[in-house]
This record gives C-alpha cells, sequence and structure tokens, in this order.
C-alpha cells in the first residue's frame, strides 16, 4: 500500500488523503516508515568545493568524500554518493542503515524477524527498495536456499532454518604484531543446518529469491520493543543491531566499511559461512552457505557469489593512512577495509554473496616498502602477479571456500 507524504504545504485534499491512509495503515499493521533516504551527511563543505569532509563515521579511514552536488545525482554510474539499498536510511554520522522489520514465522510456528536486502526480481528490487541481484538464482542448490511461501497476509512461512543468538561473541586477538589468527574466536549467533538467508519462494510463479537474514528468532514483539532507543540485548537479536522496534516496523544495524574499484562503500554483514570469518565480522555462522555452487569465475553461468578480498597483514595504525586487514581490525578495533567486486552502477555481476580471498603481502613487497591500502580489484590482482601479494597459505591468490553475505547499502563516491 502505497502511502502519500503528509506534508505542511500539501493541499488540504493531499493532507486529508494522508491521514486517511495512515489510520487505514495503522488498521492493517502497516509499519508507518519514513521514506528512504540519508538522513545525516555531516557538514555540507565549502561553497564552490568540490569535496567536503567525510561524515564522522568514516573517518579516519576515509576523510574527504564528494561534494554536493554530484555527478552522480544525473547519473548514479558518475562520481558521487549512490544509495543503491532504497528501502535503508542511512546515517553517515553514526554509521547505521534503518531498515523495515519483517516478521515471518517457520511452519513449525516460531516467529521470525528479519529483513529484506536483495533480491532476483528486478521489478520487485525497485518496489521494495532492493538491490537487484539476478546471480542470486544460482544459489538454488543444496541448502543453500531454503523454501518459503507468502500466507494470504503477506506474512512469509519459512520451511525451516533457525538461529541461536544466545551466545555471546568472543574474540582474543593474536600476540602482536601478528595479532591474526586470534587466539580464540566464538560466534555471536549461530544458523542451523537449515538456516540461509537466501529464500525461495515457492508460490509466485517464478524462481524468485530474495536475501531475507534473520535479526531475531522467537522472542515476541514486546521483548522487542524495550529496544527501540537502542541499548539491545544482543543474546536475543544479531549482533549487527543497534536498535530494533517491533511496534514501529523498523531495525537499525550497523554498517561497515569497505572500497570497490577505489570507491568507498558501506554495506552489512549478516551471516559467514565459516565460524571464524563469523565472528570476525560480528555475523552469523551459517554452515548451510558451504553448499554454494562453486564455478570458474565471477560472471560464470552458475557462480552466486562475487569476489572480496580480506588482507591478513596490511598496514596497522589507528592514525596510518595507509591500514587494513586484519591485523589491523583487530588491534584497533575498526574495520579491515575489505575489497569488494563489482557492485550496482559499477558492473554488472553484483551479489551480497561475497567469495572470500584471503590476500597476504609477501616479505620482499613488505621489504621493499610496497605494502599500502589497496582499494580496488584490478589493482590488487596486478600485485599479485608480480608476486607481491599471495594467498594466506603462501599460494597464488584465490578464493578459499568461505563464503560472507554482506549487501551493499550505500557508495560513498
Amino acid at each position: 500500500m502505497a502511502l502519500p507524504r503528509c506534508r505542511p504545504s500539501a493541499t488540504l485534499r493531499v493532507r486529508l488523503d494522508c491521514a486517511l491512509a495512515i489510520s487505514i495503515g495503522t488498521l492493517l499493521g502497516v509499519p508507518q516508515l519514513a521514506r528512504a533516504e540519508v538522513i545525516n551527511e555531516g557538514v555540507t563543505g565549502s561553497p564552490l568545493s568540490e569535496t567536503r569532509p567525510a561524515p564522522a563515521y568514516l573517518r579516519p579511514d576515509v576523510n574527504i568524500v564528494t561534494a554536493r552536488p554530484s555527478p552522480s545525482e544525473i547519473n548514479p554510474a558518475f562520481l558521487g554518493p549512490v544509495l543503491l539499498m532504497k528501502s535503508a536510511q542511512v546515517d553517515l554520522v553514526k554509521g547505521t542503515a534503518r531498515l523495515p522489520l519483517r516478521r515471518g514465522r517457520l511452519k513449525s510456528g516460531e516467529l521470525v524477524w528479519f529483513i529484506l536486502t536483495d533480491t532476483t526480481d528486478e521489478n520487485l528490487a525497485k518496489l521494495h527498495g532492493l538491490v537487484f541481484s539476478p546471480k542470486l538464482t544460482y544459489g538454488l542448490t543444496g541448502k543453500g536456499a531454503r523454501e518459503a511461501t507468502i500466507a494470504p497476509d503477506g506474512t512469509f512461512v519459512f520451511e525451516s532454518g533457525k538461529v541461536d543468538f544466545a551466545s555471546q561473541r568472543k574474540v582474543v586477538p593474536g600476540k602482536g604484531p601478528n595479532f591474526f589468527p586470534p587466539k580464540s574466536a566464538q560466534p555471536g549467533s549461530i544458523g542451523d543446518a537449515d538456516y540461509s538467508p537466501l529464500v525461495h519462494i515457492e508460490n509466485a510463479g517464478t524462481n524468485m529469491v530474495f536475501n531475507a537474514p534473520m535479526v531475531a528468532f522467537g522472542t515476541d514483539e514486546k521483548r522487542l520493543n524495550e529496544f527501540c532507543d537502542g541499548h539491545v540485548d544482543h543474546s536475543l537479536v544479531h549482533d549487527k543491531v543497534v536498535a530494533i522496534c517491533p511496534r514501529e516496523g523498523y531495525v537499525t544495524l550497523q554498517l561497515t566499511i569497505g572500497f570497490t574499484f577505489g570507491k568507498p562503500i558501506l554495506y552489512l554483514s549478516t551471516e559467514a559461512s565459516d565460524p571464524l570469518v563469523a565472528t570476525l565480522e560480528a555475523a552469523t555462522y551459517a554452515p548451510a552457505l558451504k553448499s554454494f555452487p562453486f564455478a570458474l569465475e565471477d560472471a560464470s553461468p552458475g557462480e552466486p557469489a562475487e569476489r572480496l578480498y580480506t588482507f591478513v597483514n596490511g598496514p596497522t595504525g589507528i592514525e596510518n593512512p595507509q591500514r587494513q586487514g586484519l591485523d589491523s581490525a583487530l588491534s584497533d578495533g575498526r574495520g579491515p577495509l575489505n575489497v569488494l567486486g563489482g557492485v550496482p552502477t559499477i558492473n554488472l555481476d553484483y551479489s551480497p554473496m561475497w567469495r572470500l580471498f584471503p590476500a597476504k603481502w609477501t616479505p620482499s613487497a613488505i621489504e621493499h616498502g610496497y605494502r599500502s591500502r589497496m582499494t580496488d580489484a584490478i589493482e590488487i590482482e596486478d600485485m599479485a602477479s608480480k608476486g607481491f601479494i599471495k594467498s594466506i597459505d603462501d599460494g597464488s591468490l584465490r578464493p578459499v571456500g568461505f563464503v560472507v553475505n554482506c549487501p551493499v547499502v550505500y557508495r560513498v563516491n
């Protein structure tokens, strides 16, 4: 149900229509959400300048961003910011995304609280403000996706798949300067053998797939409404949840900074197929994702994932403008600044499922002073071809089988 915008400047007729629509929506249980937008962009910058100070969450990793108006406002493929997930309200100062909270249930009856981020149907992506990802169709193998139906009242009814949020996420870094691998790591939430965030809808007439990460399970609305203003209990919800409010129909999640082809981006991190990776990402460990098919190349038929590079031994130091990687993240508490492959507006092979390429600078690269922050997949592969970047086992740079679910939300530049 599309609701009109209630603006004080609107005509009396529009305001009456708006009030009526809101009343009907309230009766039907439709969450009244503000329209998707960037709600806090930080400082606008000096007049006539083509750049401006980066919002607080991006600093010190990114200090300068494109000013408004930007070329991307004319064409999203051009330089400038782009809200890729139109259903999200993004706060660039706090580094959060507020999304519609969906209420569903398992076929066995348990409550499921989830979000929708991506879909294989382009028209539904536009309708619901999701990110279009046709490659997710290839995830319909093994336990890579679970089945669901949409009930007459619009509720998603999942055949199976549970997540236990009760565990406390724990990471003990290794002894410096090599903080990775950590001495110990325990994910904060664990999916059962049937849980995948990918959902195939049985009664939609096509092989439609949604990316539907679970953010809470089996907890009633009254309990979750205690966290409308934050201070959440992460034994009940996903570790990336900052606030959750069923009565208002939203959930707010922490974003992660990364790069794609030289451009900083913000994405969600919700599941991983490996417990160590899940712990480092503050994501749900979802072993079902191990059954994802693996093709030879990102754009190959049958490949549902894109590539993501994470550096093990990048430069460290919170004030170091070159900082990047797991050693850095484990020592300073900020993200590892992973490098992602194609995202919408830049490439055609986007998927929220990312196949992990663990990267390690060689002793020769470090000795010659070549180690630096990488922000471009082609640049990384170029350095690897010259022998300066290897895989984690000192072999050739390649995927090692781990998959992470990281839907893109916002392109910074």
